[in-house]
């Protein structure tokens, strides 16, 4: 499962992404990994800012950049045929190129041929391993704590590694599973579950969180909703190989449409919660949600805590916000369902 060698530091390319959402990728990087990230390089209407410094790739060499990784990961992940000319000036300037998109970089001739005119590698991490099983549905050893979502860019990635990170601090035995391009570019090693055929979607889950010691938990970054009209298939094949024992459900406290999709309307949290666990069940029939991660961002503050309280109310499970909260609760609420 580990990811090809990736040089660092980077320097994150923006291009010209508008949509926040969008820039997931490089936001991520930032704010789980600052140390390897040296600056970002923004097309003059971009609007998305990481708040790195500004640099051009000559510079970003001259302060200790190896790579560029594409920070952006658009709806359908392809290249936006505009971005060709940083990246080329890129490799010029003596840096790897990396990147997550469904667009493979060695499947572009100029990159192939610059990268081997300048000796440098064309690293794609959204590249699955090869020889993935078919699912054998078997339950596993260990335990396993899945966030799922209402919809996409709702924080599954960000609560799986802050839930992760709270769970060592605690001493407890855990991994984080990354199944995006972003997680594996964060943790090193993981799955592009959207990048796996679909009869081996379940299978690839399987593979990723395999048996473990009784007490080791195996924090798994979720992908996609089931309801979504484009992604739902991905997110159905991961619960069922995930087999998780709990889930956290993921939500955006201002989102009632799903992201660029309009006519979709977010169902009622408690109904995506039944439904999340009618689908969990067929692999593990005692799977559980410990509460809901919230990002409030859009919101005053003065009507944030109403909101958590409402939300708390309804389902009766913990909510936060991760990033303004911490997880403390939801780990509070882990140990006395399962005594971990």
């Amino acid at each position: 499962m580990s990811v090809t060698k990736i040089s660092t530091p980077y320097l994150v390319f923006l291009g010209d992404v508008k949509n926040p959402l969008d820039a997931k990728t490089g936001r991520g990087l930032k704010d789980w990994r600052p140390d390897l990230c040296v600056g970002q390089l923004r097309h003059p209407d971009c609007t998305v800012d990481l708040g790195l410094p500004e640099m051009t790739p000559a510079q970003a060499v001259a302060a200790g950049a190896r790579s560029l990784v594409i920070g952006v990961a658009p709806s359908g992940g392809s290249m936006n045929p505009r971005w060709l000319d940083s990246l080329l000036e890129a490799l010029d300037a003596g840096l790897d190129l990396v990147s997550g998109m469904h667009t493979r970089l060695q499947d572009v001739d100029e990159l192939r041929v610059s990268a081997a005119r300048n000796g440098r590698s064309l690293v794609d991490v959204r590249v699955p391993p090869t020889a993935i099983p078919l699912a054998n549905g078997r339950r596993r050893t260990g335990k396993r704590m899945l966030m799922v979502g209402t919809d996409c860019c709702v924080g599954k990635k960000y609560s799986a590694l802050a839930l992760h990170r709270g769970l060592e601090q605690r001493g407890a035995n855990a991994s984080f599973r990354a199944t995006g391009q972003t997680g594996l570019l964060i943790a090193g090693q993981g799955i592009p579950i959207d990048a796996v055929v679909s009869d081996f979607l379940a299978g690839a889950a399987e593979m990723l969180s395999p048996d473990n010691q009784p007490d080791h938990w195996d924090v798994i970054e979720g992908q996609g909703s089931l309801f979504h009209p484009a992604y739902a298939a991905v997110t159905l094949g991961l619960i069922h190989g995930s087999q998780p024992d709990v889930m956290v459900l993921c939500h955006d406290a201002l989102r009632e449409e799903i992201d660029e999709f309009p006519g979709y309307p977010i169902p009622d949290l408690g109904y995506c919660m039944q439904r999340y666990l009618d689908a969990a069940r067929l692999t593990n029939p005692g799977v559980r949600f410990i509460g809901i991660s919230v990002n409030t961002s859009g919101l005053e503050s003065a009507n944030r805590s109403a909101y958590l309280e409402k939300v708390t109310a309804a389902t009766g499970l913990p909510c936060v916000d991760p990033i303004i909260d911490g997880v403390e609760t939801l780990l509070d609420e882990l140990e006395r369902e399962s005594g971990s």
